[in-house]
């Protein structure tokens, strides 16, 4: 009689669960379609070396993400990066407008104060 008791309540979290589920993919999909339209394809000079995917040995085509230039396979579509380009992109992707002009005033002042530019 007990488990008869509860059944709405547990089928009401249920559902409450996976409205949150729901809403929280469609987030998900706006903010993957926004950083995909800040990729950009950078054209490589005519007789440029092709680098070559390490997964599936498919050629790679640079891209210009976030001020970053990154390495995309044409087979797999794996992204690759190189040393540090990973947490320069959280670093910057997880600061707001406010930090990033406080940045660039306060190395504005010090490059200035050393005598040296930017």
């Amino acid at each position: 009689m007990e488990n008869e008791k509860d059944r709405f309540g547990e089928k009401m979290r249920l559902v409450e669960r996976a409205k949150e589920d729901i809403y929280f993919a469609a987030k998900d999909r706006e903010l993957i379609e926004r950083l995909k339209s800040v990729l950009k394809k950078v054209e490589g000079k005519p007789g440029e070396e092709r680098f070559v995917c390490p997964k599936c040995r498919g050629n790679l085509q640079t891209y210009s993400f976030m001020e970053f230039v990154l390495d995309r396979c044409q087979s797999c579509e794996g992204m690759w990066l190189d040393k540090g380009e990973l947490e320069g992109i959280l670093r910057k992707a997880s600061r707001g407008l406010l930090d990033s002009v406080v940045d660039w005033i306060v190395g504005k002042e010090e490059a200035n104060a050393g005598g040296a530019k930017r």
